[in-house]
């Protein structure tokens, strides 16, 4: 196989209102797994040049089935909200701002005040 399963298809929405095909796991050390590109929550739009419009689930899975040795997606990525990320990250990273991102500039503005209490405690 392709190593991805797939949700969605004109009887099984996985959206409300939205007959689209979105992948929805990543298998580990499967094709795409292995290729890298393709993300939990892409929507694909195509296989080879077949648009996936308005197909049952199960005419998109057989279409992926039959798609052969060299296979063409085409994808539109799903966008990650801030209320975090649309599949499941199992890479070590939490997300959001890393702690230096409040730190450096925290201890900047500190350094600076000070620097400027203790010039102006000279003065005096």
């Amino acid at each position: 196989g392709l190593g991805f399963n797939i949700v969605g298809g004109t009887d099984q929405q996985y959206i409300s209102n939205d007959s689209s095909i979105y992948v929805s796991r990543i298998k580990k050390d499967g094709a795409a797994y292995l290729d890298g590109r393709l993300q939990e929550g892409d929507k694909i739009l195509a296989v080879n040049g077949r648009d996936l419009k308005d197909l049952r689930h199960k005419d998109a899975v057989e279409l992926f089935r039959n798609a052969g040795c060299d296979v063409s997606l085409k994808i539109q990525r799903r966008l990650q909200t801030q209320n975090g990320p649309v599949g499941h990250r199992d890479d070590g990273e939490s997300g959001g701002l890393p702690l230096a991102a409040f730190l450096v500039p925290g201890l900047a503005l500190a350094a600076a005040a000070v620097w400027i209490l203790l010039r102006y405690r000279q003065r005096m």
